[in-house]
């Protein structure tokens, strides 16, 4: 197949939509299917550079989200690269700029349009005037307007699907959980990342991988830091990440006198981050906004322990203590995160092998990739259906 993925984030932008992107560009071409990006220009990349299969398309930044961009040109030169392309589906991943052009391509080259709704958008309206301008209201019509005329939506989890049914999204819609490359955490680094940051060898030390925003609720595990430190007196913890919240947590370690105890490592290459999983002792997050939260199958295939927010699909994902736990109460997060710091599981076990390895196989690139190429193929067959239906109907 010849499939255009339009994208308002991708690299060299770090996030987990870009992440998943990528992952499931590779996954498609590794099975011999063409993948073409159709994104933004990008400020750490030079408009002269040549990228294999990728279209930028002139942007701002976004508003009130500065890293993230916006096209604000492209739509008919994107319909004539991909009338050229000969696409067969379109597969757009954000609700902007981009994905509005992939639906306009899409329907003038009568194909399906098929979406994946990374963003629960709720949990983001402070950014734009405080929260005091959009409600959710407005995301609900929003993702209505979106959704219109699509051939499919993909949601990565039950949280997803459930507020897309609340919203009242009436097309073909399927849980497809976002996979990742299980065998790239598998692999030992020899990045010594406990040297780099002058943490000793035997030094407790746990993880937090992700951007650094508000909705990411880091704020509740540096407010708990100091009981662990109470229980485990040579505990780290690492954040690793950049974003619009560095400062307020910055400022938050230093009142709570934690400078001996917190390291900002800042942004760092997904190439790289598998060094930090081999690191930790423990990897933590106190997020409630994660449409899936791609960090904690990472952590999970790296072999490290996940303490992560109860739900749905958090519940399903850690279901034995050698995977991780989930907890509801800040007391309850900080006895487990205890517990796994002094008294570390064993993963080595046959029974917790083998366990991983089925959950490696439910979240792995290769499940992922043929999870969507069934979808496409489902709702190409649907849409071949109603265009034999209706052009019945017009000839009767």
């Amino acid at each position: 197949m010849n499939i255009g993925i339009f994208t308002d984030t991708y690299f060299p932008q770090v996030s987990g939509v870009a992440t998943s992107i990528k992952t499931l560009k590779n996954e498609l071409e590794r099975e011999g299917n063409q993948v073409y990006i159709f994104t933004t220009t990008d400020p750490h990349v030079d408009k002269d550079t040549y990228e294999h299969n990728i279209f930028r398309f002139s942007s701002i930044p976004f508003i009130s989200f500065t890293d993230r961009r916006i096209a604000v040109r492209g739509l008919f030169q994107a319909y004539e690269i991909a009338k050229e392309l000969n696409l067969d589906i379109v597969h757009t991943q954000t609700e902007f700029s981009m994905g509005m052009i992939g639906k306009f391509v899409a329907k003038n080259l009568n194909i399906p349009c098929v979406h994946t709704y990374h963003t629960m958008y709720e949990d983001y309206l402070h950014y734009v005037a405080n929260g005091k301008l959009l409600k959710p209201v407005h995301v609900k019509e929003g993702t209505l307007a979106f959704c219109y005329h699509l051939a499919g939506v993909i949601a990565p989890s039950d949280r997803v699907l459930d507020k897309l049914t609340e919203y009242g999204v009436k097309c073909q819609m399927r849980i497809i959980p976002t996979g990742i490359d299980v065998g790239m955490y598998a692999k030992t680094v020899d990045d010594d990342i406990r040297a780099k940051y002058g943490i000793a060898q035997d030094a407790p030390l746990m993880l937090s991988i992700s951007r650094l925003a508000y909705e990411k609720n880091i704020t509740e595990i540096i407010k708990l830091l100091p009981e662990i430190v109470r229980q485990v007196p040579t505990v780290k913890l690492m954040i690793v990440g950049d974003g619009p919240a560095k400062e307020d947590l910055e400022q938050q370690v230093a009142d709570l006198k934690l400078e001996d105890h917190v390291i900002f490592t800042g942004e760092i290459s997904n190439d790289h981050v598998n060094a930090f999983y081999q690191a930790a002792n423990v990897f933590v997050s106190t997020s409630e906004s994660e449409s899936q939260g791609l960090t904690y199958i990472e952590a999970m295939a790296a072999g490290l322990p996940v303490v992560v927010t109860a739900s749905d699909y958090t519940d399903g994902l850690l279901s034995s203590v050698t995977l991780g736990r989930t907890f509801t109460q800040p007391t309850e997060f900080v006895d487990i995160v205890t517990e796994y710091l002094e008294h570390p599981v064993d993963t080595h076990n046959s029974k917790a092998k083998a366990l991983l390895t089925r959950k490696l196989h439910e979240i792995s690139a290769e499940t992922f990739g043929k999870r969507v190429v069934d979808f496409y193929q489902n709702v190409t067959v649907e849409q071949q259906l109603q265009k034999n239906s209706t052009a019945s109907n017009l000839e009767s």
